[in-house]
C-alpha cells in the first residue's frame, strides 16, 4: 500500500478569497514504511501573504520571490501523489486548497479526490479520543512523538512528523519488524547488510498449576458445564490429563 502523508502551508485560511498554497510537503510510505523519498517546494503565491499566516509559518513574501508557480511544478506533484492514499491532518484544508490551485490549471478539470483516497488524521484522532484535544502538537505529547522542532510550521517537518504520529496511532511500533533482505539498506559496493540472529538466551519461564488450582478449575469447568447443559468447551477431564512442556530456546534469523 503506497501513502503520501502531505501538508501545506498557504498565504491565509480562504481559498475562496484566493488565497493561495506557498509551500507543499509530502512524504512516502510503502506499506506503513517510510521510504525515504520526498515532495518539498516553496512556492510563488503571486499575492501578499496574511500577518496571522506569517505568525503561523514564518515565512514572508520576500522569501518566495524566484521560488516557482504551482502551475510549474503541478505535473511533478500529481505524478507523486496520483493513486497513493493521502493522509493529511483536517483533510479539508489542504484538499480545499489543493483543489483550488488546481481549479487554476488551464484545461480539464482535476480534483484530489479524483485523483487520490483521503485519509483525515484528525478525524481519525477525534474517533480515537473523543473530547480531547487532537491538534498535531497534542498527538505528538499523547504518543510520545519528539516535535521539539516545531517552532514554526513547516510543510516538511509536519509532514514527517504526522507519519511518525499516524505510524503510533494506527499500528504503534513498526521500526522493529523484520524486513526481508531487499529491504536492507545497500551498502556502496550494492551488497546489502545481513542482521545479526535475534536469540533468546534462556527457556521461557513456564508457571504450571498446582494440584489445588487444577481441582478448583476442573471443578468450575463441571459446573459450567452442567449450567450449559454440556456445551462446555473444555470437558473437565481434560483439565486433569493435561500437561505443560518448557519451550525450548528459539533462535530468530532473518537472514
Amino acid at each position: 500500500m503506497r501513502q503520501i502523508v502531505l501538508d501545506t502551508e498557504t498565504t491565509g485560511l480562504e481559498p475562496a478569497l484566493d488565497h493561495r498554497i506557498i509551500e507543499i510537503g509530502c512524504v512516502e510510505l510503502i506499506n506503513r514504511r517510510p521510504t525515504g523519498r520526498t515532495f518539498h517546494r516553496y512556492l510563488n503565491p503571486e499575492r501578499d501573504i496574511d500577518e496571522g499566516a506569517v505568525a503561523v509559518h514564518g515565512i514572508s513574501r520576500t522569501e518566495l520571490d524566484g521560488q516557482p508557480r504551482f502551475a510549474e511544478v503541478a505535473d511533478e506533484l500529481l505524478q507523486f501523489i496520483t493513486g497513493a492514499e493521502l493522509v493529511i491532518h483536517n483533510a479539508a484544508f489542504d484538499v480545499a486548497f489543493l483543489d483550488h490551485e488546481l481549479g487554476r490549471l488551464p484545461g480539464e478539470r482535476r480534483t484530489v479526490n479524483a485523483l487520490c483516497q483521503v485519509l483525515d488524521t484528525l478525524a481519525l484522532a477525534r474517533e480515537l479520543h473523543p473530547g480531547q484535544r487532537n491538534s498535531l502538537d497534542a498527538l505528538c505529547k499523547r504518543y510520545d512523538v519528539d516535535n521539539s522542532a516545531r517552532e514554526l510550521h513547516g510543510a516538511l517537518l509536519d509532514a514527517r512528523i504526522l507519519a511518525d504520529v499516524y505510524l503510533a496511532m494506527t499500528g504503534g511500533q513498526t521500526a522493529f519488524a523484520l524486513l526481508d533482505a531487499q529491504a536492507a539498506p545497500a551498502a556502496a559496493d550494492g551488497s546489502r547488510a545481513t542482521r545479526a540472529p535475534l536469540r533468546l538466551a534462556a527457556p521461557l519461564l513456564v508457571l504450571a498449576a498446582s494440584a489445588a488450582e487444577l481441582d478448583a478449575h476442573a471443578a468450575m469447568l463441571a459446573l459450567i458445564a452442567k449450567a450449559s447443559g454440556g456445551r462446555c468447551l473444555w470437558p473437565a477431564d481434560a483439565a486433569a490429563t493435561a500437561t505443560v512442556t518448557a519451550v525450548p530456546p528459539v533462535q530468530l534469523s532473518s537472514a
